[in-house]
């Protein structure tokens, strides 16, 4: 099945995409890359799927030869049937889960920066306004804007916290970060300092401060959990809980369904089995379309829940888990008729 789908997707996506391949002079190579990557990142999301259509598929075979009577027939039990099915599922949800905690997260860096470099070149992957952000337990920065391209930011302001009580606040026109020495220069500096009694004012046309923060870290592109392995992901997750990010619910999403997704393999597997192990009428193509709807009602309740986790407050445990939830119901109901 990935040797059928994954060339047919590379095709559909090329002839949709040449255009502005050509026009954006991407070279051969980066292209190249580009698509093998493009192979494992959505062989990974689609992994489920794929092996709910073999099984399908292979199992009608089974049934339309009347071979699965004859097994039944000889004495072995449904469950006994079903075991090498679940012993399969097991070997492919194991490949799948490495592939989704370490492998896939290469292969979606790679596919995000040519995707916006070449294909989406004036679409913005960070928040580049208003960007305020927690740095640690005690320091706090914003930044009115931000520009990635030249590593600065305009209308600067750090506010030092201890406990409760500001000690100092430090203002700059600009700040831009000097990749020789590490160093962040001010201009305009200006810093109010706080004590019992008094306040002290420091100013500066420029000045060169070390900060303990990177300026990548202040506005994450949009995809930055795709491209970490679970163990980087939950440091990152963390961290941004700390700043207060905005897109917690993207995260979580994506660190949740590095679970969710090999669980569903059992599930469809089931479902698969449990609905092309009786013999029809209409043979392997009626399963085949009942199976294909089946998917697509799958991927619909994935995307729709997965959008509402993204874009709102709606739990993300609930979006990721929820399809699984319901697929696993039907997978019991209809196991339970097939034993029938």
């Amino acid at each position: 099945m990935l040797l059928l789908f994954i060339p047919i997707g590379i095709t559909v996506d090329l002839a949709e995409k040449v255009g502005k391949i050509l026009e954006n002079k991407a070279p051969f190579a980066e292209v190249t890359a580009y698509y093998l990557d493009f192979t494992v990142y959505f062989a990974n999301l689609l992994f489920p799927l794929f092996l709910f259509l073999s099984v399908i598929w292979f199992t009608s075979k089974l049934a339309n030869n009347t071979e699965i009577v004859a097994f039944l027939s000889s004495g072995v039990s449904f469950s006994r049937f079903l075991r090498p099915y679940l012993i399969g599922a097991s070997i492919v949800a194991a490949f799948a889960l490495v592939l989704g905690m370490y492998l896939a997260p290469i292969a979606s860096q790679g596919f995000n920066e040519f995707k916006f470099k070449y294909l989406k070149k004036n679409k913005s992957i960070q928040k580049t306004r208003d960007v305020y952000r927690q740095i640690n337990d005690n320091d706090y920065i914003y930044v009115s804007r931000f520009i990635p391209k030249n590593k600065s930011g305009m209308n600067f302001t750090y506010e030092h916290f201890e406990g409760n009580e500001l000690k100092y606040k430090i203002f700059a026109d600009n700040i831009r970060y000097i990749e020789e020495d590490s160093s962040y220069r001010l201009t305009s500096y200006v810093k109010r300092t706080f004590t019992d009694s008094t306040e002290i004012l420091e100013k500066e046309t420029k000045k060169d401060i070390i900060f303990p923060f990177e300026l990548e870290d202040l506005t994450p592109v949009e995809y930055a959990a795709e491209t970490k392995s679970y163990g980087e992901l939950l440091k990152f997750i963390d961290s941004e809980k700390r700043r207060g990010s905005p897109n917690i619910g993207r995260y979580e999403v994506v660190k949740l369904k590095k679970w969710s997704l090999p669980v569903s393999i059992f599930i469809l597997t089931i479902i698969a089995v449990a609905v092309s192990s009786v013999k029809r009428r209409g043979g392997m193509g009626v399963n085949l379309a009942f199976g294909i709807a089946i998917a697509m009602i799958y991927v619909f309740f994935d995307k729709i829940f997965g959008v509402m986790a993204e874009q709102s407050n709606f739990p993300a445990i609930i979006a990721v888990w929820f399809p699984n939830v319901i697929f696993g119901i039907l997978a019991i109901y209809l196991l339970q008729n097939a034993k029938r």
